[in-house]
């Protein structure tokens, strides 16, 4: 009776291990050190030392090391209990001097002894598969990984990892190696697994339920794993198995060592019995850093980079000096013949507040405009020029042109300044009303009447006119549009910006051989041949004159260019549709002057240069006097001509076969336009050059 109360007191848990011991082969053991008799070696795997060393210094090489005999996984006769297991190990990846280190190792149970075999060998697959057998159910094959080679084919995480494998290197469950410390569970210390350090691996299986854990030998074992993983491995063991290390290299190579192992599938706490102290260390000695190869070869490449820099800067600034004495040279001959225009740069600076940014009223493509104020109160508008090469041309040519050039439809420079290389000043006359674009693309509060939009046309005409044929030059403008109009405060219309003028004897033609100017006011012969001439700046005025007229830029997205559109009204007999909306809505016009305008804008952007009229001709018709005759057209009513010109049948194909281009040039045409005597650099409106 007693006996039979006792055994209904024995706790249940304890009746459950008595029950598992009773049906289990227990397999207990404990290496601090590894002797021939307790595994099996094959490929490369040696003992040294009574240390397990899976590779040596061999690239494409595998080594394994198996307990010398299966232990048993499964329950016999059963298919779905599998036993489980406890086991720790402690190891090191050794690197090798001046080598690049890699693959890693896998601790495997797996059903057979040996290396797989196949159409190619494993060395690069860690020892465990080849191509033929990697992700093959049949294999049995249950590993843990420490890798060091990011391995895209098999979607590893990093180079630095431990995962879990399952018949296949594409790990299931995969982590960053390292650890998590028991006082911050949110703080990870990664572990870097070929640095030579010896690491401990703790690997336990219980109820489909798989913790990895590892940690600095030596250290306590961190409560949280790093892997915690939900398996069933029972479709994976067969009932007995091998257990123990493969490794491998390829062109990588290190030495992959195990020095101390403990399994056991009964007793958790088999592994405090491995020995932590005293181990061997592989981490590598480093090298004096003056002794090394790396710095002696660096610091030779760095002498000798550092004289290359200073001959190289030596150099440089002797060529620039040379340049900045040749180019003061230069402009001393200038800087004599305008001296009366000259301003100090003390003056200018507190005419415009120190050069605020408040002040600034206008920004190009070569600098920023300021308004200033003159001791004498006199309001001026300052350009300075940005320090590049072809700003300074520009400023040569403002100030050789319009420094010398006096007419009450030019822009007046009231002087200029220069202050070494590095600051170029222009000083204008300020203009209340500020560019003509701002007046003719705005709102309707801004926006000029047709009366205010002729009179301003007639005084761009007045002033080109005198560029041409009033002074004792001829003057090229070649950049003739709305936003290089400027207004005062009269709305008297003026033209400036001389930046691209050339000037030349009369008779004669100009040497300018490159593109230059704004796209949509080019003619078409600057487009094909670069070579500018009164002409082209009648073209440019006429693509003004058209742009004033009808409120719309020379060339919009999505829209016809403005000359062909026009001339399409104009065969239709419907040319007043063109000007601008807005006029025609409020009908304040004179219908025929209207036309008049436009008909003469049409014939000045006409494609063949010799039917354009020239400024004086442009002149007469503006103010009304159509019989005012030219050199070429003497006693030739030019309205008249036009008129018969536009009603002719064929003006409109005359016009498109004139180039090949059955519209007006495109931007692609002026780029594929340029030949060897000419050169195109592109701004965002302005094509640059000289």
């Amino acid at each position: 009776m007693m006996k039979h109360m006792n055994s209904q007191l024995l706790p249940p848990f304890l009746v459950s291990v008595i029950v598992l011991l009773s049906s289990i082969s227990a397999t207990d053991f404990v290496f601090n050190g590894f002797n021939s008799s307790d595994v099996l070696l094959y490929g490369n795997a040696t003992i040294d030392s009574r240390i397990l060393t899976l590779t040596h210094h061999q690239t494409f090489s595998v080594g394994r090391a198996l307990y010398h005999k299966k232990i048993q996984t499964k329950k016999s006769n059963s298919s779905s209990y599998v036993y489980p297991f406890s086991t720790s190990f402690i190891f090191s990846m050794a690197p090798f001097k001046d080598t690049l280190p890699g693959h890693g190792f896998v601790f495997i149970f797996t059903p057979v002894t040996g290396i797989f075999h196949g159409t190619s060998t494993a060395s690069q697959n860690l020892g465990l598969f080849n191509f033929t057998n990697n992700g093959n159910s049949s294999n049995h094959v249950f590993g843990v990984e420490f890798d060091v080679f990011k391995n895209q084919e098999f979607d590893d995480i990093s180079a630095n990892h431990v995962g879990v494998d399952i018949n296949s290197l594409t790990s299931v469950a995969s982590h960053d190696a390292g650890y998590w410390p028991d006082e911050d569970h949110d703080s990870f210390k990664e572990l870097k697994l070929n640095n030579g350090e010896n690491y401990q691996v703790w690997i336990e299986y219980e109820d489909s339920l798989l913790n990895v854990t590892m940690a600095k030998v030596g250290m306590k074992r961190p409560m949280k794993p790093l892997l915690n993983v939900s398996l069933n491995l029972s479709q994976v063991f067969v009932d007995e198995m091998f257990v123990g290390f493969t490794s491998s290299t390829g062109q990588l190579v290190e030495s992959h060592k195990i020095l101390a192992w403990s399994f056991s599938n009964t007793n958790s706490s088999l592994s405090e019995e491995l020995i932590t102290t005293g181990l061997p260390s592989f981490v590598l000695p480093k090298d004096s850093i003056f002794k090394s190869k790396r710095f002696v070869a660096g610091f030779t490449v760095g002498i000798f980079f550092v004289v290359c820099v200073f001959v190289l800067l030596a150099m440089f600034l002797i060529r620039r000096k040379r340049r900045l004495e040749r180019k003061r040279m230069e402009m001393e001959d200038w800087e004599l013949e305008y001296w009366p225009h000259r301003m100090t740069y003390e003056e200018i600076e507190a005419a415009t507040k120190g050069f605020c940014e408040e002040n600034v009223i206008g920004v190009g493509g070569n600098g920023k405009v300021y308004k200033g104020v003159l001791r004498g109160g006199a309001e001026v508008a300052v350009k300075r020029i940005s320090q590049e090469n072809d700003s300074v041309r520009e400023f040569l040519a403002e100030i050789s042109s319009l420094g010398r050039l006096k007419q009450r439809n030019l822009v007046a420079l009231r002087g200029w300044c220069k202050k070494d290389m590095g600051n170029f000043l222009l000083v204008y006359e300020y203009m209340d009303n500020g560019s003509l674009d701002k007046r003719v693309f705005c709102d309707e509060s801004m926006m000029l009447n047709c009366e205010e939009r002729i009179r301003i046309i007639k005084d761009v005409a007045f002033a080109v006119l005198y560029l041409h044929e009033g002074w004792e030059e001829q003057v090229l403008h070649r950049d003739i549009k709305a936003s290089n109009v400027l207004l005062d405060k009269d709305m008297n219309g003026k033209l400036g910006d001389f930046g691209l003028a050339r000037m030349h004897s009369h008779g004669q033609v100009a040497s300018t051989t490159k593109l230059v100017g704004t796209v949509g006011y080019m003619a078409p012969e600057v487009i094909k041949t670069g070579q500018a001439s009164t002409r082209t700046d009648v073209y440019m005025f006429g693509i003004l004159i058209l742009e004033i007229m009808c409120g719309r830029r020379p060339m919009e997205e999505g829209k016809a260019p403005l000359v062909e559109f026009l001339w399409g009204l104009m065969v239709k007999g419907e040319l007043i549709h063109a000007l601008d909306e807005r006029l025609r809505a409020k009908g304040d016009f004179n219908l025929q002057q209207v036309e008049k305008v436009l008909q003469l804008g049409l014939l000045c952007a006409y494609p063949e240069p010799k039917s354009r009229p020239n400024m004086r001709q442009v002149v007469s018709i503006l103010e009304g006097n159509n019989n005012e005759g030219g050199e070429e057209s003497e006693n030739e009513n030019v309205d008249t001509c036009l008129l018969l010109k536009l009603k002719s049948g064929d003006i409109f194909a005359e016009y498109s076969n004139y180039f090949s281009y059955s519209t007006h040039p495109t931007f692609q045409d002026i780029r594929q336009s340029n030949t060897s005597s000419m050169s195109l650099t592109w701004s965002k409106s302005v094509v640059e050059g000289r």
